[in-house]
């Protein structure tokens, strides 16, 4: 089972052939080939974290409510909790490099 990652704007999933696309997709964008470019792939990969953050808070809701499956929910938690896990660890990972470029002799 594919899991997305960053949400479903990206269509980016887990595993080897999910690596690929991401890779391939942030390619993309930084040659230009998708709309907006680098930037209008970070904003789509927001947009999608808080989109499953939402359905995972509408899920949460609905089961409370007695209309929705304990399975629906925990997949739709664990779905945002690795999404935020990975926006967080990009964010790490962007102020790095963004500090590693800082630090270079002129």
């Amino acid at each position: 089972m594919a899991i997305p990652l960053l949400g479903a704007p990206l269509g980016v999933q887990i595993g080897a052939a999910g690596a690929a696309a991401a890779y391939r997709a942030i390619q993309g964008a930084a040659e230009g080939g998708a709309e907006g470019g680098f930037g209008a792939a970070l904003t789509r990969a927001v947009q999608g974290v808080v989109n499953t953050q939402r359905s995972a808070d509408a899920a949460s809701t609905q089961a409370l409510q007695g209309q929705g499956s304990v399975t629906d929910v925990v997949l739709a938690v664990s779905r945002a909790e690795l999404a935020l896990q990975t926006a967080t660890t990009l964010r790490d990972k962007m102020v790095s490099a963004y500090q590693d470029v800082m630090r270079l002799p002129i």
